[in-house]
Order: C-alpha cells, then sequence, then structure tokens
C-alpha cells in the first residue's frame, strides 16, 4: 500500500514514525514542510526537516521532543563567549546536517537531493521529500509587526497575537521533484497532525499541490484535543484567528482537501463538514503511534 503523508515537525513526526512500522520499507513517502527554514549564522537550517529524519533515523531527543539524542552544546557556549547570537540552539551534532547541508545548496544541489542523500546515509526507509526546493518563509502579521516564524516561535515564545501567516515566496515555488509522481501512485494522502496553519497550509499552498491532491482519498488527523493542543502555538493560533479549540475547526480548515478527519474518542464533532472517525490521537509510546497510523490505514483502504 502506497502512502504519501503531508508532516511538519514534532507531532507529524510521531505519525510518520508509526506508519514507517506498519508499512512495508518504500511503501511511505513524507513530503515536508519548508516554511519554517532560514538561514542562521550562514547555515541553512531546515527544523521540520531535520526532526523528521532524526525520529525516522531513531536519533531524536525523545525526552526533549526536538533535537539530536546524546546532543552536546559546546558551540552554543563558544557563540555566547564570543557574544554572539544564542537565541536558536544549535547542537554539536545537528550542526553536522546544517554545514554540509549548505555546502551542498551552495554547490547547486537541490535540498530534495540534499535530503534524500542524507536519510539513505542512515539507513531511512521512508522517502523524505521537501515540499519544495525554492527557498519559502512562512511569515506572520502580529500585533508586533510582521515576524519570522522563527522569530516568533523561538525568540519571542509564542507570545504575540498572530493576525495572518502570510508565505512569502509561494507564488514562485514548485513542488520537489517526485511529491507529484509520489501522490500520484499513492493509494491514500495523510495529513499529519502538524499545525494546519504553519506546518500543513505551507504545503497546500504551493502551486499545483492542490490540483495534484484533488481525487485522492485525503485522510487527516487532528492535531488538537478540546480547549488545547498536543504542541506548539496551534491552540494559541485558533484563538488568536476567533476559532474554537476543537476538532470542528480542524473539519472546517480542511474541508476542501480531506474526506475524513481523525479525532479522539472522547470528542464529539457536530455539523462537521467532513466524515469523523475516531481513533486514539495522543501518541506518547511507540505502540500508541503504529496504533494511529493502523487507523489511518484502515481508513484509506
Amino acid at each position: 500500500m502506497k502512502v504519501v503523508v503531508l508532516t511538519g515537525g514534532v507531532g507529524g513526526a510521531k505519525l510518520v514514525l508509526g506508519l514507517q512500522h506498519a508499512l512495508p520499507p518504500g511503501d511511505l513517502t513524507a513530503v515536508v514542510n519548508v516554511g519554517d527554514d532560514f538561514t542562521h549564522l550562514g547555515l541553512r537550517v531546515c527544523p521540520d526537516l531535520d526532526t523528521l529524519l532524526y525520529t525516522l533515523a531513531g536519533k531524536s531527543n525523545t525526552e526533549q521532543g526536538w533535537g539530536r539524542a546524546g546532543e552536546g552544546w559546546r558551540f552554543m557556549e563558544e557563540l555566547r563567549s564570543l557574544g554572539a547570537p544564542d537565541w536558536f540552539n544549535l547542537g554539536d551534532r545537528d550542526l553536522a546536517i546544517h554545514v554540509l547541508r549548505t555546502a551542498a545548496l551552495a554547490q547547486g544541489e537541490p535540498l530534495s537531493a540534499v535530503m534524500d542523500r542524507l536519510r539513505t546515509a542512515w539507513a531511512v526507509p521512508t522517502r523524505i521529500l521537501p515540499a519544495s526546493d525554492q527557498h519559502l518563509a512562512t511569515m506572520l502579521d502580529t500585533d508586533e509587526g510582521r515576524l519570522a516564524f522563527q522569530t516568533y516561535f523561538v525568540a519571542r515564545r509564542c507570545e504575540p497575537q498572530v493576525e495572518r501567516v502570510v508565505l512569502e515566496g509561494v507564488d514562485a515555488a514548485q513542488m520537489a521533484p517526485g511529491v507529484g509522481e509520489a501522490i500520484a501512485a499513492a493509494d491514500g494522502v495523510i495529513l499529519a497532525p502538524s499545525n494546519p496553519y504553519l506546518s500543513v497550509d505551507p504545503i497546500l499552498a504551493i502551486p499545483g499541490m492542490a490540483e495534484t491532491l484533488r481525487g485522492a482519498h485525503v485522510v487527516a488527523v487532528t492535531p488538537v484535543l478540546p480547549g488545547r493542543s498536543f504542541k506548539g502555538p496551534t491552540a494559541r493560533m485558533m484563538t488568536d484567528f476567533g476559532h474554537a479549540v476543537d476538532s470542528g475547526t480542524v473539519a472546517r480548515h480542511y474541508a476542501e482537501v480531506a474526506n475524513i478527519l481523525v479525532v479522539d474518542p472522547d470528542e464529539t464533532v457536530a455539523g462537521s463538514p467532513i466524515r469523523i472517525a475516531h481513533a486514539p490521537v495522543t501518541m506518547n509510546s511507540l505502540d500508541e503511534k503504529v496504533a494511529l497510523a493502523e487507523a489511518c490505514l484502515r481508513l484509506l483502504q
């Protein structure tokens, strides 16, 4: 069964890991948000791609929820001693990916080729594709003005009120090589439980993506429980936009692209424009990740 999953970072990576365990090697393709990518201290950083790579390779810091296991911070200590910007952490092990990627991109290698080489080096069976090889930038219009995503998320800790999400560069972007072909060949598509506004929408906004998905069987997984999100600013942004923090908001948001929304068994979604299916959506253990993945695969069948 060929499956494509559209995903962001930490929350989505949990489900992708479950899918990797539930599907035969080579049957899963992950199309990953690149709107969070940015250049820091001259290095090209791709947080969602790297989080997924570390998770699928068994190298992620599961206690922290992001970054590498066994990470060191001597590089950051040296930065601070020199008075350099230290608001965004770059771990010693993490630096290897950023340096290799930045060098490859400078030599003209596309991001999709770089990520395929990295996941192959670590024997990751899931194909990891950036949604686009072009540089996109998720910007947030807030009550403090327009902020780059990482400034809002890391430096300002999601404190400003968000008024609008703007994806700079999207009009000139193209789907990365292999994305359209993977969706066309897939038996179904899954929208991971990532932030709809910051992680999934930047993928869906790439020219040609919506048309490619048209006619596909699409199952989305809610990123929220009533009144709260599992990770990140999803709940805060729903409130900022004047929406209820529940899966009904998610169902309405995905109404034009998804056929089914998976929500927690304890949640009731009244008046949903798409079909609602129930399965435990909390993924603390590997067994829970695999169970949710299998539930999604049954819905695709």
